[in-house]
């Protein structure tokens, strides 16, 4: 399962994210879009350096390396300036809200994000105007992963892996709660029960 930071500062945020990890978060999307390229350094310094592989950045992507991360994402605004251009040694990830854009991307990334699956939890009115478990259905790619993103919780998280989706990621069930821990170990027992 992927997590993606409240795009906002949380209270006690980095102690949920070192939690998440101990708990066996495999990716944490850093999404914070009014961070400074210092504020985002400092962000990433207060998290454990253990955690700094499973790290994936939003924003400023030149100080990735300076910090030993290797993963960036593209959001749909900017993966359509990159071009075909290759990032030597990162592995790349994208955004896209229909499966016409999920099929037309190029073999540079790893995984991409399909939203909004439900209605977001974080997003007031924000809800995908198609059916996207019906799209999945006329998946052509297979070169990149798809994740299921947007008002995923425990009550729901099964339906995007039993529809074809390859991964799920939260991030209002995270950081919309009162007991983020709890929440993502709901989920994380349903998945890993789903692949067991």
């Amino acid at each position: 399962m992927i997590v993606i930071t409240n795009p906002s500062v949380v209270a006690n945020e980095i102690g949920i994210i070192d939690s998440l990890f101990e708990e066996g978060l495999s990716l944490l999307h850093i999404r914070k879009p009014g961070f400074s390229e210092i504020e985002t350094a400092k962000f990433i310094h207060q998290i454990k350096q253990k955690y700094r592989g499973n790290l994936v950045l939003h924003n400023h992507h030149e100080i990735a390396a300076d910090f030993g991360i290797n993963r960036i994402h593209f959001s749909e605004t900017k993966r359509k300036t990159i071009g075909s251009l290759l990032i030597s040694n990162m592995v790349l990830s994208t955004s896209t809200h229909s499966i016409e854009d999920f099929n037309a991307l190029e073999n540079i990334f790893e995984y991409a994000f399909l939203s909004p699956v439900f209605p977001s939890i974080s997003k007031e009115n924000y809800s995908s105007k198609t059916n996207l478990f019906e799209e999945i259905k006329q998946r052509e790619n297979f070169n990149a992963k798809i994740v299921a993103l947007g008002g995923i919780y425990s009550d729901n998280v099964e339906k995007p892996l039993q529809s074809g989706f390859d991964n799920v990621a939260l991030l209002g069930t995270i950081w919309n709660s009162s007991n983020p821990i709890k929440n993502f170990k709901l989920c994380q027992k349903i998945v890993l029960s789903l692949s067991a």
